[in-house]
């Protein structure tokens, strides 16, 4: 189970990657979970921002594309900490958890994604170690094509068990490591 936030701390909201568009620009998907997270943001008291993601088909990075939508919508820099190596959802976890430990974050911890990926990242953040809960998500859809939008959806059915059970080789890993350590 993961440890219990403390309220009273500052929230940390963990951003979500998408793709880019081929000049390098935020996806429509991608802008949506920044605003997603900057709506979130305004209601809470000096949150850190946590874009997560690595360098896609198109650089930059989806971090960084995200780093600098926050900062021209006002978020000073320190509030900011870029994660840019996480290449798929997974990997973004492992690297998001290791950052709030590392930085001894207390406070509580927000998911901001597309309404489609949102259980998965809760859960795998949960499962990490992380008292993570949803952050709304954003009003529109990840895809004006229907056809997309289920493409997105069904995805979910396999991605989540399997993201869920590959994180749950990797604790048992890390115990069995620490067992044979100690």
């Amino acid at each position: 189970m993961p440890p219990r936030a403390d309220p009273a701390a500052p929230a940390a909201i963990v951003i979500f990657g998408a793709g880019l568009r081929p000049d390098g620009s935020p996806s429509p998907t991608l802008a949506g979970r920044v605003r997603a997270a900057l709506a979130l943001g305004r209601r809470l008291q000096g949150p850190l921002y946590i874009p997560t993601g690595g360098i896609g088909r198109h650089g930059p990075s989806e971090a960084a594309a995200m780093a600098a939508m926050l900062r021209e919508h006002g978020v000073a820099d320190h509030r900011i900490v870029r994660e840019d190596t996480a290449r798929d959802t997974l990997a973004s976890v492992l690297a998001c958890a290791a950052i709030l430990r590392a930085r001894d974050h207390r406070g509580p911890v927000y998911a901001a994604s597309s309404a489609y990926h949102l259980p998965r990242c809760v859960l795998l953040l949960r499962l990490a170690g992380v008292a993570a809960r949803p952050a709304p998500p954003p009003p529109m859809p990840a895809s004006s094509r229907w056809r997309k939008r289920w493409y997105w959806r069904l995805r979910e059915v396999p991605a989540l068990p399997w993201d869920a059970m590959l994180m749950l080789l990797a604790i048992a890993r890390r115990r069995s490591l620490r067992r044979l350590l100690s």
